[in-house]
């Protein structure tokens, strides 16, 4: 009895996660004029071990649902569509997570969609505390149990490298969604966990206000080259 109760309990539970992934996308498009698409997404393979399949629950590991068995980035990037497929339309939204309703939400970054930059975790909460400190304003914050990602008002390559150019160095653990790429939103799952908001855009936003990147990239550099493990420093 306690198994069955337990199962209905788990169903009720997943029906609610795809309710609340579909409504987000349709927010995302709709209300937000954010282009979005399915990722690629996630399936449960059991570990194998001297050449014997392992079914043990404790022993299942996620994998990409992509073609590649190697994936480095399992269940967060797009696959099937491509990310140059991304829409704003309700109807395309509504009929690919009624379709594939435990996908992803992938934003494609840059052009009038918000570009991002993202940093490891630990680094990521220690920039938000300078940020704080001096009293400037944030937009959202996607958070994942790996890495931070801030939003930020559209930019061009152009730009960006005219702001990276000035510094002695940016650490190669700082990664910049422009104009091409992409980033997974809330309330997604990928291979590193659950994709939340650290900072959730306002309750009721028409449209969630986002700081330039100038205003946010030297706390951003600076955190991440004093964190451990903020990688080598790449000169521009």
């Amino acid at each position: 009895m306690r198994e069955i109760l337990g199962r209905r309990r788990r169903l009720r539970f997943r029906r609610k996660e795809r309710t609340a992934r579909l409504e987000a996308a349709v927010t995302f498009a709709v209300e937000w004029n954010w282009p979005v698409l399915p990722g690629a997404g996630l399936r449960t393979t059991p570990r194998t071990s001297t050449g014997l399949r392992v079914t043990t629950r404790t022993a299942a590991r996620a994998a990409c649902s992509c073609p590649d068995p190697d994936c480095v980035v399992p269940g967060a990037h797009p696959y099937d569509p491509g990310l140059l497929a991304a829409t704003t339309d309700e109807r395309m939204v509504r009929w690919w997570w009624t379709r594939r309703p435990d996908a992803p939400v992938v934003l494609a970054t840059g052009g009038r969609a918000p570009c991002a930059v993202s940093l490891p975790a630990v680094a990521g909460a220690r920039a938000l505390a300078v940020l704080d400190a001096t009293g400037m304003r944030l937009g959202p914050v996607v958070a994942t149990p790996t890495r931070w990602s801030i939003l930020v008002a559209p930019y061009d390559l152009e730009r960006l490298g005219e702001l990276l150019y000035a510094k002695d160095g940016v650490p190669s653990s700082l990664r910049f969604h422009g104009e091409g790429g992409y980033l997974l939103l809330p309330p997604s799952v990928a291979g590193t966990g659950q994709v939340r908001w650290e900072r959730a855009p306002l309750a009721g936003s028409a449209r969630p206000w986002l700081p330039d990147v100038e205003a946010v990239v030297d706390a951003l550099v600076e955190a991440s080259t004093s964190a451990p493990g903020g990688g080598s420093r790449l000169a521009y």
